[in-house]
């Protein structure tokens, strides 16, 4: 699928089953869903996609589940994030040998590479493939900032073409598109600035909460972008705003997305340990702040739905074979 990506990317949840089994089935319906809600991309093995908890076989079963479900009808930007660049060159090309039609990809965590270091990363990742990049700079995840003078080198490599900048620094998109002069495209990665971020030029927007709000993420798009009603997305953004700060303040962002799917009619059970599912308490407050759109506020809800949280839930480990499990 050849064409510039713009306007709304949902960043995929991975649903699980109570025993936090990767649920392939109720992906298919997620992604389904989605798309026929006006979403404009697919972004699955995100940070909302847990991918740090999945293993090599999972991930690529979740690709390929993603990629059957959404039939080429919108880009699907694939998540190839790992600790070490082998690691990611090898799943950047496993994703476009699957079909994908880019990557996303951030910073190698816990390594702290140097800006140098980074660059040679991203290098050998874009010589890789013969599909797209976008980088996704998100510091509070990774430790290492990607800088507007680093992503002005990198958009010098041939596939290196969007970057999701989320900082929280709204000045980023308009230094970014100053210091690229048009080779990149930037897109939203914090919520809470996705009105600011359209207005100085930001091309789309990648979230998770897109996941239970798909249309009204694409509305205040449209009304911001291609209406140019700057009040009505005003409108909408600021009712927006409760559940975007919510999700972005609370320190639980894929908690609580999880759990806002499931009050919307969407269920996508629990995250994978370490994570926890959202507590009682959130999920009533989460409730109340959806209930300012007009989605009713949902009665009292077990936190653990399935028994999620079970003392004889089986530990799992990965095994270096794709694709195998065992327990302990």
């Amino acid at each position: 699928m050849e064409h510039i990506w713009k306007g709304v990317i949902a960043a995929l949840v991975t649903p699980m089953t109570a025993a936090e089994e990767v649920d392939l089935d109720r992906l298919g319906d997620i992604v389904e869903y989605l798309i026929a809600e006006g979403v404009q991309g697919l972004a699955p093995l995100g940070s909302t996609g847990e991918y740090y908890a999945l293993s090599p076989g999972e991930r690529t079963a979740v690709v390929k589940a993603t990629l059957t479900a959404a039939a080429e009808t919108v880009p699907v930007v694939v998540g190839v994030n790992a600790g070490s660049t082998r690691e990611v060159v090898a799943y950047a090309r496993e994703a476009e040998a699957l079909g994908a039609d880019g990557v996303l990809l951030a910073a190698p965590y816990y390594s702290l590479p140097t800006p140098d270091e980074l660059f040679e990363h991203f290098r050998m990742v874009n010589d890789a493939i013969g599909i797209p990049i976008m980088l996704y700079n998100c510091p509070g995840r990774t430790g290492v900032d990607m800088t507007p003078a680093l992503i002005e080198r990198l958009a010098e490599l041939a596939r290196i073409q969007y970057v999701k900048e989320s900082t929280g620094d709204v000045t980023r998109i308009s230094e970014i598109l100053r210091r690229t002069d048009g080779k990149m495209r930037v897109f939203c990665g914090c919520d809470t600035l996705a009105l600011e971020s359209l207005r100085l030029g930001a091309v789309g927007w990648v979230g998770g909460v897109v996941n239970l709000l798909p249309k009204e993420h694409v509305q205040l798009l449209e009304l911001a972008c291609e209406e140019a009603d700057g009040r009505a997305a005003e409108q909408l953004y600021h009712r927006l705003l409760p559940v975007l700060s919510l999700m972005e303040n609370e320190g639980k962002y894929t908690q609580l997305v999880k759990a806002g799917c499931a009050l919307v009619g969407h269920p996508v059970g629990p995250p994978r340990r370490p994570l926890l599912p959202a507590a009682a308490e959130e999920i009533r407050r989460l409730g109340q702040k959806l209930s300012l759109l007009g989605i009713p506020a949902p009665p009292p809800l077990d936190p653990c739905p399935g028994g999620a949280l079970q003392a004889d839930l089986p530990l799992r480990l990965s095994s270096s074979r794709d694709g195998e499990r065992g327990d302990l």
